[in-house]
């Protein structure tokens, strides 16, 4: 997890999978609608949990905010690593990621940056726990890279870190075009050139 040094009670399996319940919950409709406006009996009536429930495990919105934060994180890095750790990992890596804007058109934009734009300003200590999901974002990527360059598919003037930053800057603003565009054309075309210029090349 992103925020490891934030301690919560030990939950039985049952709570453990109610609280998953509630965040994968919370976390879709922020997705969907932002973090302004989704409210607790939002999250709560598309969780089907009672309001005891709901504040026995978040006892106020920047809590579950923080959790979706740390839930969203998480996810994205488990499917980079386990992409790029495939038979054709950049490929796979890259499919991925088209593939996942193709579902949705876009909508919403990057579930990770989506939510530094909507808080990064106005709540620092969200942003630091947005600010960590992006390194170990960026961590995932340069592990996979790693790799590549051993194998002498990279420049070896090329640094996996850099380039690992570099891709994930490029993804950023792919997906912010296609979410406004309503088209995946600027991130399918901003990625496989990038691509090309690095790996292909």
């Amino acid at each position: 997890m992103v925020s490891d040094a934030r301690e919560r009670p030990k939950l039985t399996a049952k709570g453990e999978r109610t609280r998953a319940r509630i965040v994968e919950a919370a976390a879709a409709l922020i997705h969907e609608r932002g973090v302004a406006a989704t409210t607790l009996e939002d999250v709560k009536a598309a969780a089907s949990v009672s309001g005891s429930q709901l504040y026995h495990y978040f006892p106020d919105k920047n809590d579950l905010v923080q959790a979706v934060i740390d839930y969203q994180a998480d996810t994205i890095v488990t499917q980079n690593r386990r992409a790029l750790a495939s038979a054709n990992g950049v490929q796979a890596w890259r499919n991925m990621i088209i593939t996942g804007a193709t579902l949705t058109q876009a909508r919403g934009g990057c579930a990770l940056g989506s939510l530094g734009g909507q808080l990064a300003e106005s709540d620092p200590e969200a942003r630091a726990l947005i600010a960590a999901g992006f390194d170990q974002w960026a961590a995932a990527l340069s592990d996979g890279l790693q790799s590549l360059h051993a194998d002498g598919k990279l420049a070896p003037d090329l640094d996996p870190d850099d380039l690992a930053t570099t891709l994930l800057a490029t993804l950023q603003g792919g997906l912010l075009l296609s979410q406004v565009q309503r088209s995946t054309r600027p991130l399918q075309t901003a990625v496989d050139t990038l691509l090309a210029l690095t790996i292909g090349r």
